[in-house]
């Protein structure tokens, strides 16, 4: 027997005329193709924010495990009236908590891994004809006590139990209809992929497409579930992810992804010492705070400018932390701009060909455009240019690698 695992996400069970709409969807595949079903789902949009205001109010700092108490209710509420509309259609449901199904993780609440998930009553409902509703975002530690895995986490819940049952396919279901070579709401003539590789839209993930967490495209391509997006709202393929394969089209750059959320700090004048690169960046791995691109430039006098990004909600934190670590390095001065952008070609045909780099930067040169920082790996290339020059420079890339062509 044939099974598949679907995701659902906030926007696609939002209202309760979006819920009914999913159960006659799940009704009528179930009836079409006799699968298997097991449904992971969000929390109603809306809903998980909802829940983080009231936290507020009653305390300014909620503790991470207080938090996730509240947090997984969210997904409760929608298993169970999903459940409700599947039997008034007239099928056999059952819903389940990530408590109730045996999901393990560790203890680190709000951002808790997956460690092992009991599946027995899942096969046994699923051999009785049920559709199983498993609420995503959650899990138990050994200890009984709630957790939630992130924000994004059902993506990972349902990857995970995928990888588990052994599904033949695992569907994300979201509010766009697959992925494209670019976010259409940036350029018009993007094209929705119909394949793409699991280290491709890895890329894409981490660097700013917003379609699926980053941890359920690990998931997936660990343990090999072929991963599909789709769309809730109208009927197609989607896009399917899954390892790369000869009959894959060779495509050189199957996307372009940008990151509004970047900034960039400077500290001048450094004396080049050995071990004065760890001693600026301790201090902001201590703060918690992630580095992404970094950029290191000698000068004759000894001294050295290092460059690197972070989230732009980190950017005061880190000026603050910088500021103090340059007085006891010796520095010249502090520098920062948090109106950067970050725009990255991804595909695996660049391992194969040469002259990539040169026509990217040949482009935006062309249209103006200065390249602050540029950062390589085997499938992509990512620049960091002014922020107002971000739509002009995917446009134009995507033109130049003709990404709207099939």
């Amino acid at each position: 027997m044939t099974l598949h695992v679907h995701k659902y996400g906030g926007t696609s069970v939002g209202t309760v005329d979006k819920i009914q709409n999913v159960a006659q969807k799940l009704a009528d595949e179930k009836a079409k193709t006799g699968h298997d079903l097991v449904v992971v789902v969000s929390a109603m949009s809306g809903e998980t924010n909802r829940m983080a205001d009231l936290a507020k109010q009653m305390q300014n700092k909620p503790s991470a495990k207080q938090m996730d108490v509240l947090l997984s209710t969210g997904e409760q509420v929608t298993i169970s009236l999903l459940c409700m509309a599947l039997q008034e259609l007239g099928q056999s449901a059952a819903s389940y908590t990530g408590s109730q199904v045996k999901i393990i993780t560790d203890d680190s609440h709000t951002k808790a891994r997956i460690e092992d998930i009991q599946t027995d009553k899942i096969q046994t409902d699923l051999a009785d004809g049920k559709i199983v509703v498993v609420a995503g975002f959650q899990g138990i530690t050994v200890d009984g006590a709630i957790t939630t895995l992130g924000r994004g986490g059902s993506d990972t819940t349902a990857v995970a139990l995928a990888a588990t049952l052994k599904a033949d396919e695992c569907r994300i279901y979201t509010d766009v209809d697959g992925v494209y070579t670019t976010d259409p709401r940036v350029e018009p003539k993007a094209r929705r992929l119909d394949r793409i590789t699991f280290e491709e839209m890895l890329e894409m993930a981490s660097l700013g497409s917003k379609i699926l967490q980053i941890r359920s495209v690990e998931f997936a391509g660990k343990y090999n579930v072929p991963l599909r997006v789709l769309s809730t709202f109208q009927e197609g393929s989607g896009t399917l992810i899954t390892y790369e394969d000869e009959d894959m089209e060779k495509a050189v750059i199957s996307g372009i992804a940008f990151n509004r959320d970047e900034a960039k700090v400077t500290m001048e004048g450094v004396p080049d010492m050995p071990g004065v690169a760890s001693k600026i960046i301790q201090p902001i791995s201590d703060a918690n705070i992630e580095i992404d691109m970094i950029v290191q430039n000698v000068a004759e006098d000894q001294t050295t400018d290092f460059t690197f990004t972070v989230h732009r909600n980190d950017y005061d934190t880190t000026m603050k932390l910088l500021q103090a670590i340059s007085k006891e390095l010796g520095a010249e001065k502090v520098s920062g701009d948090d109106k950067i952008v970050k725009v990255s070609l991804v595909g695996v045909g660049m391992r194969s060909h040469a002259g990539i780099a040169s026509q990217m930067f040949a482009v935006l040169a062309k249209e103006g455009i200065n390249i602050r920082m540029i950062s390589t790996s085997e499938i992509k290339i990512s620049v960091v240019v002014d922020e107002k020059y971000l739509e002009l420079a995917v446009r134009s890339l995507h033109e130049s690698f003709d990404l709207s062509q099939e």
